[in-house]
């Protein structure tokens, strides 16, 4: 027999465990964003103490001017590693999160494809033409949905390659700077 309120229950169910997955995929990231600054304001804080106590040393402007030069160097390379850390801590999120959605949307669709066979089945006689088509909206709406998956996926992995390529760019061009001004 044909029981919609169990079938909802168990809908219901799967949305309440994704919800606690979500929430605590959204800690977790948020943990490890905030062990990242931290890091970061400490090392900068060392940096800074340095900074202080090597301008305190300092007997002319050639070295002076030296140990700018060394401290800019420091710091660009500082920024650049917490860039890139921050970049593949969100790309590591994005890809968590995707997995959950896509998790999420298999899991909707197979309990809806179930729900909707049920429905049809239970459906009174003379009825074909609306099952047909919400079996026909149904697929529909699953399909539009792979397809844009598909699209965002395409957009993300081209988003992640240009990034990458820019990062590897950018080392190169500071370790040609470094090169230069050693």
């Amino acid at each position: 027999m044909y029981n919609a309120t169990e079938q909802f229950a168990d809908i219901s169910k799967v949305n309440y465990e994704n919800a606690v997955k979500l929430a605590s995929l959204s800690i977790e990231n948020a943990e490890k964003l905030v062990n990242l600054n931290l890091s970061a304001t400490k090392a900068a804080l060392a940096q800074g103490v340095a900074g202080a106590q090597a301008a305190a040393s300092v007997k002319d402007v050639q070295e002076l001017l030296a140990l700018r030069a060394k401290f800019t160097e420091i710091g660009v390379q500082a920024a650049t590693g917490y860039s890139r850390t921050l970049y593949e801590l969100s790309s590591e999120a994005q890809a968590e999160f995707s997995a959950l959605a896509e998790e999420a949307w298999a899991s909707y669709t197979k309990g809806m494809a179930s729900w909707v066979e049920t429905a049809t089945k239970a459906a009174p006689a003379g009825s074909d033409i609306a099952v047909n088509a919400l079996k026909s909206t149904f697929a529909a709406s699953t399909a539009a949905f792979d397809q844009f998956q598909k699209a965002t996926r395409q957009v993300v992995n081209l988003a992640d390659a240009s990034v990458r390529a820019a990062t590897a760019n950018a080392a190169k061009t500071n370790a040609a700077k470094g090169k230069r001004a050693a």
